[in-house]
């Protein structure tokens, strides 16, 4: 007779990879099929430990800067997107290399570039030093975006000319928080223009949202992330903003039960970079402990894929 506690668990769905990082994934494994190893990844190609672990395994090498990457060796710019002194670096030293930039962060990069060309100066909603910010920062010309971190840098922030203002954000931000910001902005500078969709992207509002479905059944979250993953670190705030305690743990053996005593019902998700082989394993985990009763709570269905760059889709 099993006399173990029970637990319920509340798995959040959608969770886990989105289509962005199902694309910068394939983009380094195909880049290795087709030229062998190694191949060079400037940066995490995700902020996932995991992925970038399995990754070397097969023959990735993962660099800080192109002045690491060997003459004539293939190179892979992350999905997190990267300044336009790179590629230019990079042609100019004659490297091979794939961009695996998400799209929708690519299409960020473009709306900036217009927004300049216009004579726009941009107020850039975005965390300091996240390598989206600095990829994005990197496509306009010094002095053309200024960064809003929080409510209080909108209400503080004294642009030359606020007639000839306009918004863009990171794509992995609190919804929540985003909305409170450019509320703020529109507040004080009622000619300020900003995208005609939404910057944040499609899994990051539907991770969030996910999220909030299930906080409230919860008695506890645990968020399967990186401490460097944004959107992982959102989806930690948004629990919380719920009213539910909630962790991030990036494997089942950061799983501390101390902090589960008590907990009969337990949430769990996923940032978008956390392949679900973490998720099972957690739960797997779990269930060593407790008698484990598992709901998936899906709150949309998600079928967005992108593209490979030419080149690689038969490879």
């Amino acid at each position: 007779m099993d006399t173990r506690q029970p637990l319920q668990l509340l798995i959040a769905a959608p969770r886990g990879f989105c289509a962005g990082v199902d694309r910068a994934i394939r983009i380094v494994e195909l880049a290795i099929e087709k030229h062998g190893a190694p191949v060079y990844v400037r940066h995490e190609i995700v902020h996932n430990k995991y992925v970038v672990d399995t990754l070397r395994a097969k023959g990735a090498v993962f660099v800080e800067e192109l002045d690491e990457v060997p003459d004539g060796a293939p190179v892979v710019f992350s999905a997190h997107g990267v300044p336009k002194s790179v590629p230019a670096t990079a042609e100019a030293r004659g490297l091979d290399y794939l961009d695996a930039t998400c799209p929708l962060v690519s299409k960020v990069h473009r709306q900036a570039e217009r927004l300049v060309e216009a004579g726009k100066h941009i107020l850039f909603v975005g965390h300091k030093g996240h390598p989206e910010v600095i990829g994005t920062f990197g496509q306009v010309p010094d002095g053309q975006m200024t960064l809003v971190e929080t409510a209080e840098d909108a209400e503080r922030v004294a642009p030359a000319d606020p007639e000839r203002l306009a918004f863009l954000t990171q794509t992995t931000l609190s919804v929540d928080d985003t909305v409170e910001i450019i509320d703020i902005l529109k507040r004080r500078f009622p000619a300020i223009q900003g995208p005609r969709g939404e910057d944040i992207c499609y899994a990051t509002s539907n991770r969030q949202a996910a999220v909030k479905a299930i906080a409230a059944s919860c008695d506890a979250m645990l968020v399967i992330g990186a401490p460097n993953s944004s959107n992982s670190l959102r989806l930690v705030e948004v629990a919380e903003r719920e009213g539910t305690t909630a962790r991030m743990i990036q494997r089942a053996d950061e799983i501390d039960f101390d902090w589960l005593a008590g907990v009969g019902t337990l949430g769990i998700t996923a940032g978008a970079s956390a392949p679900e082989i973490l998720v099972r394993e957690v739960v797997a985990k779990l269930a060593e402990r407790y008698d484990v009763v598992e709901e998936q709570v899906e709150t949309t269905t998600e079928r967005m894929v992108f593209k490979l760059p030419r080149g690689l889709e038969a490879a």
